[in-house]
């Protein structure tokens, strides 16, 4: 898959193969079968060119890693400590990148709440006395100024 994502485009059999061969020793009827399988499987579509086939990906490098990191979230019997565990272990320009993200898919902010979102905004910024940035679920409070997680208050009770 690695080799047809590459390319972001139809490729052959042979194609995979000479790309292969830089690397290592590869017989012709592995890629063809590995290929056959990814069709089977529904990762490729492939479209008759003559005598051979050109195969093309049927999602993207980033939808595949999108499903997978849902399928892992999914199995978890606490999702909200899943996602700190993952967070936990990004690296500072992972955490951007999912920071652009969010930014790229949050819905509008009705006008009650925008100054809640900014609020939000402003305590997921903030540092703490060691220059580290605490996490957003950290800092959040419900609409009664309560901690939205108790943990995080210094009582333990939300407050």
């Amino acid at each position: 898959m690695t080799r047809v994502w590459k390319w972001n485009r139809p490729v052959t059999v042979r194609e995979v193969l000479e790309d292969l061969q830089q690397e290592r020793s590869i017989a012709y009827t592995t890629v063809m079968t590995v290929l056959d399988n990814l069709h089977q499987k529904g990762w490729v579509r492939r479209e008759a060119e003559g005598r051979a086939y050109r195969y093309e990906a049927v999602s993207t490098r980033a939808a595949y890693a999108a499903a997978l990191m849902n399928d892992a979230w999914s199995h978890s019997d606490n999702a909200a400590a899943a996602l700190v565990a993952f967070f936990g272990m990004m690296s500072p320009e992972q955490r951007e990148a999912l920071h652009d993200a969010v930014r790229v898919v949050r819905v509008p902010e009705t006008a009650g709440s925008e100054n809640r979102a900014e609020e939000n905004r402003t305590q997921e910024n903030r540092a703490d006395e060691n220059g580290d940035e605490k996490p957003a679920y950290e800092n959040r409070r419900d609409e009664n100024g309560a901690h939205e997680n108790p943990a995080a208050s210094p009582d333990g009770a939300g407050r």
